[in-house]
């Protein structure tokens, strides 16, 4: 069963990272050489710091992705980032 679009999900705020459930950008030469390619990017749904919240357009999965880029998040209230 596909879940429904994010509410939230605009085209104009995307990521190109790798969908963990579909990995539709498999045999992709773009997404290989890691560049912006037109078929597999996926909704950029929110991000809290470097984590990106994001929905593959083609199963619908929701995950969450880890960038390691820009702001990071605190440590959490345990401690442990």
């Amino acid at each position: 069963m596909l879940l429904p679009i994010d509410p939230l999900a605009d085209i104009g705020r995307r990521a190109w990272v790798p969908c963990p459930s579909c990995d539709d950008a498999r045999d992709c030469v773009p997404c290989g050489e890691r560049r912006h390619c037109p078929d597999h990017w996926r909704y950029l749904i929110s991000h809290t710091g470097s984590l990106l919240h994001l929905q593959c357009p083609g199963c619908t999965h929701h995950w969450d992705h880890e960038s390691g880029f820009g702001a990071t998040r605190g440590p959490s209230p345990g401690g442990r980032a």
